[in-house]
């Protein structure tokens, strides 16, 4: 099967690899994710990677000089690899190899091979197809394991036998799971059966690559086609079990509460249908993750699960640390949405007062708008009339926060008036007095007990001034 390559905006590019290849007597190939894709006329990836069955690091540098003598080439000598960023791409060259591997260790013995060696190490058939770009035969595509075949079917299939190959390299199968969410393909039944029996190796994957491939599923179109193979698999329960805790239904007395684990699911589709900030779609994943621990049943109540969102914020900070994922505002901000998910719900209300809605706005501040995009996913009734009753709800508290903050602005609150000032106008050095009439002014303002307006807070702060026994200066 040819390829036809003289539309690619890359042909430029190909033919000076080509005739580098050619003039260091080199073989040179086209592999991996950018034949792919560019056979499921999908976007072209900005990464390319060739295979040449000499040194891949010769075959770069005469490139980049070709190129332009100017061009850096990062060598990584141990991998036999070489890397060139030009224009808007990155271009890797390597030498074709075979691989074996120890039992406890993703780091195989490597020696040089053939292609045909370097597709066999390859993890799917659909990544295992590589573009010839030698003069002999320039575009004809090498497809030893009908990865063809696979693309058209939708279906991922390890050019190996699938237990050997996860067990080899185990951050496969969290490839595997990814490929299944982001292309929307089945994870043909041999290989999910291995994936299920090799799952523990996963433990010897660093968190950090474990944490790229499971962002990737977070971010595809429908987060819950990875999150539930995960779960299928039994890598869910070695990476995040705090999430199939919330699994299953329980019954006392006749009464019963929703499985909290398939819900979670729900919310993340209900969200990723409107978001691609990876964090909100992460405060969706943890908006119940305090359910769990905190679910009891009441006499005469039912099912409770108080205290779940406060209990849920600080859970995210002991789950971002052990996944290594960022602990700086990226954290706080999940944490946020966890904590505050329930509040707007409360105030579903014509009684709501400002004071409740003056404190969710103080509260959200900027992240108001995802606060609500993420209580909106949480709706997740297949009950057509209630989910229209409930969006609707949501609308109402919109308009009646709007009307409170154009009103008493304190969504992004900066107090009206500063330490500084009290301390001018009490003769005071720093002191714990200070921090004190702060206070009592945000609450104030907050109750409404003063207008958010600098004359009434130094009004209010001399009365209070006075009940600590401070006099103006």
């Amino acid at each position: 099967m040819k390829i036809n390559l003289t539309q690619n905006k890359n042909l430029k590019l190909f033919k000076i690899i080509a005739d580098a290849a050619e003039k260091n007597n080199q073989s040179v190939y086209i592999v991996g994710g950018y034949v792919r894709d560019l056979l499921m006329k999908r976007t072209a990836s900005t990464d390319i990677d060739f295979v040449t069955e000499q040194s891949g690091i010769e075959l770069a540098q005469t490139v980049a000089k070709d190129i332009d003598p100017k061009l850096k080439v990062s060598v990584f000598k141990t991998y036999g690899t070489a890397m060139i960023k030009y224009k808007d791409l990155e271009l890797e060259f390597v030498g074709a190899r075979k691989e074996s591997y120890t039992e406890n260790s993703r780091k195989p013995e490597v020696e040089g091979g053939s292609l045909e060696d370097d597709q066999k190490r390859r993890d799917f058939t659909i990544n295992a197809m590589a573009i010839s770009l030698n003069k002999a035969n320039f575009g004809e595509l090498i497809d030893p394991f009908n990865g063809v075949e696979d693309l058209e079917k939708g279906i991922l299939r390890t050019p190996l036998e699938p237990a050997q190959t996860y067990s080899d390299d185990p951050l496969r199968m969290m490839r595997a799971v990814r490929f299944a969410s982001t292309l929307n393909f089945v994870i043909e039944e041999k290989s999910l059966n291995a994936i299920k029996q090799e799952a523990e190796r996963i433990k010897i994957v660093s968190m950090e690559r474990i944490m790229v491939e499971f962002n990737k599923i977070m971010m595809s179109k429908k987060p819950s086609v990875g999150l539930g193979l995960m779960e299928k698999t039994a890598l869910l329960k070695l990476i995040i079990p705090e999430l199939i805790e919330l699994k299953g239904v329980e019954e006392v007395e006749g009464q019963t509460h929703k499985d909290n684990f398939y819900h979670t699911l729900e919310v993340v589709d209900n969200i990723s249908e409107s978001t691609d900030n990876l964090w909100l779609r992460w405060s969706a994943l943890l908006h119940d993750v305090g359910k769990a621990p905190t679910k009891k049943f009441v006499e005469g109540t039912g099912w409770t699960f108080h205290g779940h969102e406060f209990l849920g914020s600080k859970m995210v900070k002991t789950l971002f640390h052990r996944l290594k994922q960022p602990l700086g505002s990226d954290m706080k901000y999940v944490q946020k949405m966890v904590k505050l998910s329930s509040r707007p719900i409360a105030l579903i209300t014509d009684d709501a007062s400002d004071s409740a809605l003056r404190r969710l706005l103080f509260d959200a501040g900027e992240n108001l708008e995802d606060l609500f995009t993420l209580c909106k996913a949480d709706i997740t009734t297949k009950n057509s009339k209630k989910q229209e009753r409930f969006k609707k709800n949501f609308e109402y508290v919109a308009v009646k926060i709007k009307e409170v903050e154009e009103k008493d602005q304190v969504r992004n609150f900066q107090p009206p008036i500063t330490g500084e000032e009290i301390m001018q106008m009490f003769n005071l050095k720093p002191g714990k007095e200070i921090g004190i009439l702060k206070e009592k002014v945000k609450e104030a303002i907050l109750e409404g007990e003063i207008l958010n307006d600098k004359e009434e807070a130094e009004k209010f702060v001399i009365a209070e001034a006075e009940k600590l026994g401070l006099t103006m200066s």
